[in-house]
């Protein structure tokens, strides 16, 4: 991998973090006014439309995309990213992008903590002390016996829990589906699921709002386009920390549009935990690293 290549990716993947960022800033707005679950299906559709086209221009179309032996296992893929999303949209509104987000940045530690119980990889003593760290940072941004409890603090704990879930699914279902079946799958299974539910909470939007529903139809397609790039042209140990910028533009919009303030307390435990799992980052690359000498 040539090093323009790695600075393009790394650029890319900052590109793809404010996209994101500002999708989670309209998601948060629209979900104030109106269900989630419908704000979540009509995202969906077009996110389904994206993946559709992205398809059908690859090699063999829609039919080889949609071409897997485990459609179980990659429809209960696109099933949980579909219900996690709406799980964190409902976090914004409960808690705000800042603490969501503060909370939401676990999730790589759950994915290194589950790793050997569902992956079969092994977990040595620095990435559990990684993820142990990452729970202290988890505890100083609860404050849990210090103030009362927020309870919708578990909603954006949940969220992330089912997002590690999720990436760990993706890592299984790799072993035998490419890239592009995986996408094509988590796409239409949860443009299915939140149709399935969401059409009975449809609400008339007004036009203006018609409008922000728009613009977060193309950001959810441009992030997921720019994401795909990122990986074309880099390799994925390479710009994966820069990936939790989005909880630094995420913050920077709470603050900024929705009046949310950043606590002390969630700064210096969102530091531990991105620390502690860019460490964990590091760890898995070094392991790949010796694994491919190996091989």
């Amino acid at each position: 991998m040539s090093e323009q290549n790695t600075r393009l990716g790394i650029w890319l993947m900052v590109l793809t973090t404010v996209i994101f960022a500002a999708q989670d800033g309209i998601s948060r707005y629209l979900a104030d006014e109106y269900n989630v679950l419908m704000v979540v299906m009509i995202r969906y559709w077009f996110f389904s439309a994206f993946v559709i086209a992205v398809a059908a221009r690859g090699a063999g179309g829609v039919r080889a995309a949609a071409a897997t032996s485990q459609p179980v296992l990659q429809a209960v893929r696109g099933f949980l990213l579909a219900a996690e999303v709406c799980v964190m949209v409902l976090a914004f509104t409960l808690l705000g992008l800042v603490e969501s987000h503060a909370i939401f940045a676990c999730y790589p530690l759950i994915i290194a903590a589950l790793s050997g119980p569902v992956l079969g990889e092994r977990v040595g003593w620095r990435r559990w002390a990684a993820i142990v760290a990452g729970f202290v940072g988890m505890m100083v941004i609860l404050q849990p016996g210090l103030r009362v409890f927020e309870p919708a603090a578990l909603v954006a704990l949940i969220a992330a829990a089912m997002f590690a879930l999720y990436g760990l699914l993706t890592r299984f279902a790799a072993r035998k589906d490419d890239a592009a079946t995986s996408f094509f799958w988590t796409g239409t299974m949860g443009a299915v699921l939140m149709t399935g539910i969401g059409i009975w909470f449809w609400q008339p939007m007004t036009a203006l709002d018609w409008v922000w529903m728009t613009i977060l139809c193309i950001t959810g397609a441009a992030g997921h386009f720019t994401l795909i790039k990122v990986y074309d042209v880099a390799e994925a140990s390479a710009v994966q920390p820069f990936a939790y910028l989005q909880l630094v533009f995420a913050s920077a919009f709470g603050v900024a549009l929705f009046g949310e303030t950043i606590e002390t307390t969630t700064a210096l435990g969102a530091a531990m935990i991105v620390g502690a799992g860019l460490f964990a980052l590091w760890r898995e690359r070094q392991a790949q690293k010796r694994r491919a000498g190996a091989a």
